[in-house]
């Protein structure tokens, strides 16, 4: 386990993560299966890979590991009945509506102010992301677009406390949410089988898609703020088409690639530009140091 990373290793972390997340798209189309079945398998196979890492869970049942676990529950199963009852865009869309939450909600949790900057940032993203689900976007199920609302409010309350823990090991309680889901979903799961071939997404997914995806996210999260958590994976989606145009040959559309641009720009300037600059500053001042000579000469 990782002791102790920089605040630049962390949002390494989270752009990893949101790799690893996007490519839970391409790989549940690989699976033919209940989606809360697949949900739950995935789940499942990522409590073993999440167990097997941690070795010996520190589980001590506090109001926020229990909260960590409740909300990251209801985030995947929210998601994935969004996605069944409304467009994929909408359901995206919706959830990645988070960070707006976070902001109001993390100084009231967590005493994290947000700055004018990071509201520009937030709004800029959102509008970017508008911008790339411009012809997919519809009105859509009524219903499933609540509940992708709610899959909103809930990831960012997740986020929010899995950062509350950043003095303990918050990944303890994305385990508890994936045994959770798993449970949940059992009815699905013994209602039918997965087709011929589905096992070897439902691998991928849980080993990864899931399973390293949350222990980097849940190490990251201890050396950034909330809202960071919620943002930088923002990410996430715009890749998603960039592995559907690889392996299919679907080129995204000029509102797509115009959102995404935007999205990109805005992180890079907010994130990575002042992390890059930092580590540049730090190394020039410390090839700058001249050698003493113990002799005084």
């Amino acid at each position: 386990m990782f002791k102790s990373i920089s605040r630049t290793q962390a949002i390494f972390f989270l752009i990893l993560t949101a790799i690893l997340w996007s490519f839970g798209g391409l790989l549940i189309k690989i699976v033919t299966w209940n989606p809360i079945a697949i949900a739950g398998m995935r789940s499942a196979i990522a409590s073993i890979f999440i167990l097997i890492y941690l070795r010996r869970p520190r589980l001590n049942w506090t109001k926020n590991q229990i909260l960590g676990a409740l909300f990251y529950a209801a985030t995947v199963i929210l998601f994935v009945y969004a996605t069944k009852k409304t467009t994929a865009a909408n359901a995206i869309l919706l959830q990645y509506s988070a960070p707006i939450y976070v902001a109001l909600l993390g100084h009231r949790i967590l005493g994290e102010k947000t700055s004018r900057l990071d509201w520009i940032i937030i709004f800029t993203v959102i509008g970017g992301m508008m911008l790339f689900f411009f012809d997919q976007f519809q009105i859509g199920n009524v219903l499933g677009n609540i509940v992708a609302i709610l899959s909103g409010v809930t990831f960012a309350l997740l986020t929010i406390y899995l950062r509350s823990q950043k003095d303990a090991s918050p990944l303890e309680s994305v385990l508890m949410g994936n045994i959770l889901t798993a449970l949940i979903a059992i009815p699905f799961m013994l209602t039918s089988a997965p087709g011929k071939g589905s096992w070897l997404g439902l691998i991928l997914l849980g080993l990864f898609q899931i399973g390293l995806a949350y222990i980097l996210y849940s190490i990251a999260i201890k050396y950034v703020t909330a809202l960071e958590g919620s943002l930088i994976p923002i990410i996430e989606p715009i890749l998603n088409p960039i592995w559907v145009f690889l392996s299919l040959g679907e080129k995204p559309s000029k509102w797509a690639l115009i959102g995404g641009s935007i999205i990109i720009v805005a992180m890079i300037l907010r994130y990575l530009l002042p992390a890059l600059m930092n580590k540049q500053q730090k190394t020039f001042q410390q090839n700058q140091k001249i050698p003493v000579n113990p002799s005084g000469k």
